[in-house]
């Protein structure tokens, strides 16, 4: 692999996933339990919470059973919902009531739990060698080891190659080609962009993207470890296209309204109505596979294309970890907890995973099913450089800010100016 990492004084040196921007299951009841059993550490079992929903979730429940089998062990699964369990969890790891496991998206999200000496420093304890570098890293903190990653998702623009073959329309290499592209959808009555933003999170890809062809690799690093600004001119310009976007039509009326978690931005696509959507490669695949796999044949992506005269570079990516999971320290059976732990990111499980859940395996010598999962390892193999979402870098307050002036860029109520001060004041106050 050649792909780089950004750094910041903060982060351990490979930092480079911190997902967050998974979609949650509205029909999943929250806490859900999946397994029988005492509920909680202690004992002869362990409680897991995660948010995997499908074919994710029925890998974990049958690893559950054959550790259960080999181990003599109970794991009890419970399954939350996305933006509920981040609550949830904090919660539960202030009030002296967190399961024996937890999922988490690695990098400062999970170094905020480190840091209060909330997670089981795993180090000698996991074969860390089976792991690539870009997984791995999520979890480990000044050079310790607190977790392990299961999957890799890349954030690609996802395509409608009918709309594209209709139309004439190519691949962008350029942002000025991807404002053609737009131009003639809207021109023949294609919504260019699907896009549900009511979560924060989907739009926010838009505005990580743009900032790093403006302002390069080492941008938000830059600004994370205060050798730079969050107010610099990528930041502004990045606000702007935005807005361009915007006036130009380029998504659907209401996307501050519309809801990820229920299709509405993914329905666009079925239908034929959008030609694109820049979505994670998980929630994507995943959601084709289990909703119309017959889509996935009009289905191909390419990835953000190069801004001119900007900074960065087009086989430089936005990704992120989901799931990794942690041993508490609260745990009253760490031994069995990092034994389980062990035991789904041996290969066997890591691959089914992968290929159940539309994600890129952290474990050496996977083997995909799924072309599209194929064809993405590929492309994070040619990356040289993977930025990490946002909003789980940053502190959770910070993250707040940055999710609610993207929402609000693409709202109108702020202007690019306005929202790259707001984060930098906000930064100066969580950061300095």
């Amino acid at each position: 692999m050649n792909y780089k990492f950004p750094m910041a004084a903060v982060l351990p040196a490979f930092l480079i996933f911190a997902a967050g921007c998974q979609p949650a299951n509205p029909e999943t009841p929250e806490g859900e339990e999946a397994s029988s059993g005492e509920s909680g550490g202690g004992g002869n079992s362990v409680e897991v919470w995660h948010i995997e929903t499908g074919a994710g979730e029925q890998v974990l429940q049958d690893a559950a059973e054959r550790f259960e089998e080999e181990e003599g062990v109970t794991v009890n699964l419970k399954q939350y919902q996305n933006d509920p369990y981040k609550q949830q969890i904090s919660t539960a790891m202030g009030g002296n009531a967190a399961p024996d496991i937890f999922h988490s998206w690695g990098g400062g999200w999970l170094e905020n739990f480190v840091d209060a000496d909330q997670v089981v420093n795993i180090t000698d304890e996991v074969e860390s060698d089976r792991f690539l570098e870009a997984g791995l890293g999520t979890v480990t903190f000044d050079e310790e080891i607190y977790g392990v990653p299961m999957g890799l998702d890349l954030v690609p623009v996802w395509y409608n190659k009918e709309i594209f073959d209709e139309y004439g329309l190519e691949e962008p290499e350029t942002y000025d080609d991807l404002l053609n592209i737009v131009d003639t959808l809207n021109e023949n009555d294609v919504i260019p962009f699907a896009l549900a933003n009511q979560t924060q999170w989907p739009g926010a890809f838009y505005l990580m993207y743009l900032a790093e062809r403006a302002g390069g690799e080492d941008l938000f690093a830059d600004a994370f470890s205060r050798e730079g600004s969050f107010d610099d001119e990528a930041y502004i310009e990045a606000g702007e296209k935005i807005q361009e976007l915007v006036d130009k039509n380029a998504f659907p009326d209401g996307i501050n309204g519309s809801d990820y978690d229920t299709g509405q931005s993914r329905q666009l696509m079925y239908s034929g109505d959008a030609a694109m959507e820049i979505m994670t490669s998980g929630a994507m695949i995943k959601n084709v596979d289990s909703e119309m796999p017959e889509f996935k044949e009009k289905l191909d992506y390419f990835m953000f294309p190069e801004i001119e005269g900007g900074e960065g570079a087009q086989n430089h990516l936005v990704g992120g970890v989901s799931p990794a999971f942690s041993v508490s320290e609260q745990s009253d059976n760490k031994e069995a907890a990092i034994d389980f732990l062990n035991f789904i990111s041996e290969q066997e499980t890591a691959t089914e995973f992968a290929n159940e859940s539309g994600a890129v395996s952290p474990v050496e010598g996977a083997e995909y099913e799924d072309e599209f999962i194929k064809r993405l390892s590929e492309t994070l193999n040619e990356a040289d450089f993977v930025q990490t979402y946002y909003d789980q870098t940053l502190p959770p307050a910070l993250a707040e800010v940055h999710l609610d002036t993207t929402q609000a860029l693409f709202g109108g109520s702020i202007t690019p100016e306005e929202a790259a001060e707001e984060m930098e004041q906000a930064a100066e106050e969580e950061l300095e």
